[in-house]
């Protein structure tokens, strides 16, 4: 079936959004996609995604960005859609150091369940409008993500600072990084990358997703 033209893309790439229940991972998800800002967003349940397409470097990426409930409970759901995800945006909230405390236990449970070499990495800080708030000073989350060699931005959702930026950063670090494993310059990328096959995971089986639900 072909594509229309809003539909075409060179790339095709998975991200993921994680971090603490609270963080604004679902308003960062509605301002990447819809340019929306929501003060009465709920907590997420189970998973969501939206598409957003940027070019970058002269190609068209289409990014599925999917946004992980932060809450114990939903985890074993969850865990499922690391799989295929080229990027993840690690969020946490300035203003509550706790969430910042979480970020490494996010980082292993990424990499434990990620099945793609080289998942590039951004750490977010959001909620800068709460800069009176602040808990997380911005040299030691830099410093934490120096270490851990992820990218490092802050943003708020609320009034749009560096979102744009956060995911054209993290694309382009996905586009490099596919460009320097295969050599893309000027051709199409492995199916696994490019247009012919996705890195969108199956859909769970909807009756093991509410077993997993009533079991937690």
């Amino acid at each position: 079936m072909n594509r229309g033209k809003d539909e075409e893309y060179d790339y095709l790439f998975k991200v993921v959004l994680i971090g603490d229940s609270g963080v604004g991972k679902s308003n960062l998800l509605a301002r990447f996609t819809k340019r929306d800002f929501d003060l009465e967003t709920k907590s997420t349940i189970g998973v969501e995604f939206a598409t957003r397409s940027m070019e970058i470097e002269g190609k068209k990426v289409k990014a599925t960005i999917w946004d992980t409930a932060g809450q114990e409970r939903f985890r074993a759901i969850t865990s499922a859609y690391y799989r295929g995800c080229l990027g993840a945006l690690v969020v946490f909230d300035i203003s509550k150091h706790k969430t910042f405390e979480s970020v490494g236990r996010w980082l292993k449970e990424l990499r434990d369940n990620a099945d793609q070499e080289d998942v590039q990495v951004m750490l977010v800080g959001n909620k800068t409008d709460l800069r009176q708030l602040r808990d997380v000073p911005t040299d030691e989350a830099r410093r934490f993500a120096e270490k851990n060699r992820m990218g490092f931005i802050e943003t708020s959702a609320l009034d749009c600072t560096n979102v744009e930026e956060a995911l054209r950063n993290l694309l382009t670090d996905i586009f490099k990084s596919v460009s320097s494993k295969y050599g893309v310059t000027g051709q199409t990328a492995p199916s696994v990358y490019g247009r012919v096959g996705s890195i969108m995971p199956s859909m769970p089986n909807t009756e093991e997703v509410k077993k997993k639900c009533c079991n937690v």
